[in-house]
């Protein structure tokens, strides 16, 4: 039955008058109808577009509802990355960031725009010609997850912008998050209907946004507040007015957000904002500062992945009291030993807190934590929670200091300490299977021997499967094995073959630092292999053979002894070799050449080159790359955007070199 104009126009104005209800509860929080007579004009609505689904259409009000599952989200690249903001515990932080600001800008006073800091899940909206068509999750910052049907059904946010139809081009960013009442609505519903109740809003908020069936995202009181735009065709001059043009657009943001002038402005608003946090119907970890003025943000530009313009002034981690019922350590992916404390139950941060990190064996001692002691506990955010102190006076008689292990609890290998370390940890790093999935990821890293199509999930999946458990077993493995996995097509599985195939034939210094001896990086390796010659007379070497290669110092000998001291790891080289991996040995004679040994730290990005490839020339000619600047470094190659080393160059006197004087050095350079 085709559809008359009057219905047309009915249906037409039922959803103005929807969208302008929604508009008037989440962004004004001023309603000016009742629920039912809503739910009668929705109701109405879904008559008309079930009668006439021409009507329809993705900015009805009706596409709130959900759809049927998906089998995954789609990646999405961000077109401006979303970057994470760098992290102040203290007014002194505060105070200095503006003073860096300040010299940056060369001016007397900041104006800054400031609000809560939500603690919920960070998205992006792109809205083309004032039409919402897609959503996606924060992820890495440079890549997201596209959750596009799940954000369609959250009531806040606008299928269609209220005064911006003519606006091409908008990607807005801000924070799905759930109100307190809200949540404890919902695990009511969750108590009564017998199913498992949600820890937190936070969580809660994630898992509903990551559903893959829209329609329970749909059932979930998920909300939506704006703090900014990735990109927008319509240019705005301060942080503040970009907000107040974004609240005409029909998005919600921060009532408590303001504008203040200078670190005193900043102060007084954390503190105005502290006192009121518990009467936030959200949950909020801290206050977030931005430069008010656009121009200000583009001068101060980026440092590694956090604007340099921001920062987020984080609130006291929460602490409660509880029991320590038992003390035994983990096995880290390193091989680290962390004494951990496994605890009476106890609610703390928006969470209930079983275990808590003891840190190192030092930290263990110098807080004397026992078995059967009473401790305060504290946990902010996703941070893990931590054990804070003891309390003596509750301590019982039985409580007898906890002794670290001295063998691995999962492997048997000895646990070592460096003096110069904190951390214990487990010598048998090829054998030990706490540290099996980044051993093997390491063995077959770019700069180790690069065994392209090697990555995490495929590693994941034959661990997990138990069909490699050494670097050896990688090359056991056939077509039938690789194809029977997920993602892994025959001609995938091929691939894998093909590039296990070429990285038997690699050079020993590759193959040593593919061993992931600790302490031992590329250009160590690079020194012991040119020293010593052979594998063979690097697994026989003592303690003083090994500090006898340029460069090789007490502890890193240590570290070497100790690894090949394991019957485990040389068990595993011997696998490899048999397994057909070889290498050409040399004489043992160092390589001599016509030009010192110089030190290079590169820091931003060279045009000419990447960075790998800036490395690999200065490693060509017989120079060493180092990741930090320190006093024995020889030069700084400043790339543009160079960070934080540019400024330790200076201080410490280095000599600092543009892409032009390096690539000058490096042509007359042996």
């Amino acid at each position: 039955m085709a559809n008359t104009d009057s219905e047309r126009r009915e249906a037409s104005e039922i959803r103005r008058k929807l969208e302008e209800h929604n508009y008037r509860y989440y962004v004004l929080d001023d309603p000016s109808i009742p629920d039912a007579e809503y739910d009668r004009l929705f109701r109405r609505l879904v008559e008309l577009e079930v009668a006439h689904p021409e009507l329809s259409g993705t900015d009805s009000p009706t596409m709130r509802v959900g759809s049927p599952p998906v089998s995954q989200f789609d990646p999405v690249q961000h077109r401006t990355p979303m970057l994470s903001l760098n992290n102040a515990f203290s007014d002194e932080e505060v105070t200095s960031f503006d003073e860096r600001v300040r010299k940056t800008l060369d001016v007397q006073n900041v104006d800054y725009a400031v609000e809560p800091k939500f603690d919920g899940l960070a998205i992006s909206l792109t809205y083309a010609n004032g039409l919402f068509v897609r959503g996606a999750t924060r992820g890495d910052g440079m890549t997201g997850e596209d959750v596009t049907a799940n954000l369609r059904t959250v009531q806040s946010i606008p299928l269609r912008l209220v005064k911006a139809t003519s606006i091409r081009d908008l990607e807005v960013r801000g924070e799905v998050l759930m109100f307190r009442r809200d949540f404890e609505a919902m695990n009511e519903r969750q108590r009564a209907a017998g199913e498992k109740e949600f820890v937190n809003p936070r969580n809660a908020a994630a898992g509903s946004l990551r559903q893959l069936d829209s329609r329970i995202t749909a059932r979930r009181p998920l909300r939506f507040f704006a703090y900014g735009v990735g990109e927008a065709d319509a240019a705005r001059k301060s942080q503040t007015e970009v907000l107040d043009w974004l609240l005409d657009l029909g998005f919600p943001v921060a009532k408590e957000r303001s504008r203040v002038s200078g670190a005193a402005g900043l102060h007084t608003y954390f503190n105005k904002i502290g006192a009121l946090r518990r009467n936030l119907p959200y949950a909020i970890d801290g206050v977030v500062y931005k430069v008010d003025r656009l121009e200000w943000q583009d001068i101060l530009g980026f440092v590694s992945r956090a604007p340099r313009y921001a920062i987020a002034h984080k609130f006291p981690a929460e602490e409660e009291l509880t029991e320590v019922a038992g003390i035994d350590v983990q096995v880290g992916r390193t091989g680290a030993i962390t004494p951990v404390a496994r605890l009476k139950p106890v609610f703390v941060g928006g969470a209930t807190v079983t275990n808590a990190t003891l840190h190192n064996e030092d930290e263990l001692r110098r807080k004397d934590v026992r078995v059967g002691d009473t401790v305060v506990v504290r946990r902010a955010g996703d941070v893990i929670p931590e054990v804070v102190s003891v309390l003596l006076e509750k301590r019982p008689k039985y409580a007898v200091p906890f002794a670290m292990p001295s063998h691995c609890p999962i492997c048997s290998s000895a646990v070592t300490r460096s003096p110069d370390e904190a951390v214990a940890r487990c010598s048998g790093g090829l054998y030990c299977p706490a540290q099996r999935k980044q051993a093997l990821l390491h063995f077959a890293s770019r700069r180790a021997l690069d065994i392209e199509g090697m990555g995490e999930k495929l590693v994941d999946q034959l661990v997990d499967r138990e069909l490699v458990h050494t670097p050896a077993d990688l090359y056991k493995l056939g077509v039938a094995e690789l194809s029977g996995l997920e993602r892994m097509a025959e001609k995938s599985a091929a691939n894998v073959l093909a590039a296990l195939e070429k990285s038997r034939r690699t050079t020993l210094h590759r193959f040593i630092y593919a061993l992931g001896i600790r302490t031992v990086g590329e250009s160590t390796a690079r020194d012991l292999a040119s020293h010593l010659g052979s594998i063979d007379r690097l697994i026989g070497a003592s303690v003083e053979e090994l500090e006898s290669t340029p460069d090789v110092g007490p502890v890193v000998a240590r570290s070497i002894r100790q690894f090949f001291d394991e019957a485990h790891n040389v068990k595993v080289i011997r696998e490899l070799r048999e397994a057909g991996v070889q290498w050409e040995e040399g004489t043992g004679r160092p390589v001599k050449g016509t030009v010192k040994s110089k030190t290079f730290v590169l820091t931003g990005t060279l045009r000419a080159m990447t960075r790998d490839e800036a490395r690999a020339l200065i490693e060509g000619k017989g120079h060493k790359v180092a990741g930090s600047v320190s006093k024995r470094t020889d030069y700084v190659v400043a790339g543009e955007e160079s960070g934080s080393k540019l400024a330790k160059a200076a201080d410490l006197g280095v000599s600092i070199l543009d892409e032009t004087q390096f690539l000058k050095l490096m042509e007359g350079s042996e």
